[in-house]
């Protein structure tokens, strides 16, 4: 196993995190490192799989789709794949968990309005090996999917 993340490795993503348009010859600058660290350190957090990419931070409700959905889908018995496969063409569907306890799937659908959600969990439910399921409309997103806390603990502990 590779060395864990150290701090140069955290101070690096949450720079990345902030101002992911950054390029390495400035990370360097910010950092006070050589441009050939900034660079070895991203292709070495890319090959482990920290970092898997620089996609744009997309806002689904300025794009149209202001309505976010969980559902929780119970699936016949080896059927897991055959309804992943299928929840995949759904564009809709944002993420797909396989999960333990009350369901077998965890899905985060987006829809347009609440008549674009029918068809979507009409779309998700008609997928073959889908015994049942659970929908829950979220309200609001008192916190978003984030990292910081996590990088912040290893700064602090080095």
């Amino acid at each position: 196993m590779e060395d864990p993340l150290d701090a140069l490795d955290a101070r690096l993503l949450l720079l990345l995190t902030d101002e992911p348009r950054l390029g390495v010859l400035e990370c360097s600058r910010r950092l006070g490192v050589a441009r050939g660290t900034v660079q070895a350190r991203l292709d070495r957090l890319v090959r482990r799989g920290v970092l898997g990419g620089f996609p744009p931070a997309l806002d689904l409700a300025a794009m149209g789709y202001g309505l976010t959905a969980f559902a929780i889908l119970e699936i016949a018995q080896g059927r897991r794949q055959e309804v992943a496969e299928r929840l995949t063409a759904i564009d809709e569907v944002c993420e797909v968990h396989a999960t333990t306890g009350q369901g077998d799937l965890l899905v985060r659908m987006v829809a347009r309005d609440n008549d674009d959600l029918q068809r979507v969990i009409d779309e998700v439910v008609g997928a073959n090996g889908v015994q049942r399921t659970s929908t829950a409309i979220a309200l609001s997103t008192p916190i978003a999917p984030r990292v910081r806390p996590l990088l912040e603990r290893l700064l602090a502990g080095s």
